[in-house]
């Protein structure tokens, strides 16, 4: 017997209900009084607080015109920019080692991973930057090399940051290959595929999932945070503008400059996180 089919008259063509006295019940929209009282109340403050902001003179806005592309400001910025990209790539490289390790049947490689993510993780960066900028106390000499030449005020920065970000990407990696069910991980292994493939296949790009959104904050996190090597005389973005100001004494205006391109940047790298997580989350419910 065929399947039935049942139409239905359309929605303009359906009884209304009607009540007891024979009328239709007329339909009131709720009234959300709250939440636009709220909404005309936030915006006339940010309103204000804009308007206190453009129409402040102290804020010398012509003289952040003046300094925002100067060389020096741009130079800071590329160096901020060429060590978060170094920083970030460098860090999650070794951030995947000390995954593999953490997540190893070996006790003793558990516990290397574990002793390392603990003892970064643990200290500040700034004491980080400061223990490695002094280094030559220690160990004066380094494959007959002296260590003050060797070690300059980049290098320190990179390795100092380095190692302190592959703390954190450690757990942010180690996180996203747990997140892969051992089912998917089961099923590749039935069907013969070797370890490499299966997680070039099978496990990464479901890991990605878990690991793109962590590891965008970390990117936006390591731009902010290269600030702090201005501490050790790096020229960066940060470190540019305060040697204006040492020498123009307009603090404000130059950290104006800076505040700027830092927020400039790190939009940017937010609408292309944006995009790379959509990428690894098509054919998921996360996917918009």
């Amino acid at each position: 017997m065929p399947p039935q089919t049942v139409s239905l008259p359309p929605p303009s063509s359906r009884p209304l209900v009607k009540d007891d006295a024979g009328t239709v019940p007329r339909i009131v929209p709720v009234r959300r009084t709250g939440r636009w009282t709220a909404a005309v109340v936030v915006l006339v403050l940010l309103a204000l607080a804009l308007n206190s902001v453009v129409r402040n003179d102290a804020f010398q806005w012509d003289v952040v015109l003046s300094y925002f592309a100067t060389v020096p400001v741009l130079r800071g910025l590329w160096l901020t920019l060429w060590l978060t990209a170094v920083v970030v790539a460098l860090g999650f490289v070794l951030g995947a080692v000390l995954a593999v390790l953490r997540l190893s049947g070996n006790p003793v490689l558990q516990a290397v991973g574990w002793g390392y993510v603990w003892l970064f993780r643990s200290t500040p960066i700034l004491v980080q930057l400061l223990f490695w900028f002094n280094i030559g106390a220690l160990y004066p000499q380094i494959l007959g090399v002296s260590t003050v030449s060797l070690l300059g005020p980049v290098t320190i920065a990179v390795i100092g940051l380095t190692l302190h970000e592959a703390a954190y990407a450690a757990e942010v990696v180690r996180g996203g290959i747990l997140s892969v069910e051992r089912g998917q991980v089961e099923a590749a292994q039935s069907l013969g595929l070797g370890p490499w493939r299966r997680f070039r296949r099978i496990v990464l790009p479901q890991a990605m999932r878990s690991i793109v959104p962590p590891a965008g904050n970390m990117l936006i996190g390591t731009l902010k945070g290269t600030s702090i090597v201005s501490i050790i005389a790096v020229q960066d973005l940060l470190y540019s503008v305060q040697l204006v100001y040492h020498r123009t004494y307009e603090v404000i205006p130059l950290l104006l400059v800076a505040t700027v391109w830092y927020a400039v940047v790190t939009t940017l790298l937010s609408i292309g996180q944006r995009y790379v997580e959509r990428y690894y989350a098509r054919g998921t419910a996360g996917a918009r």
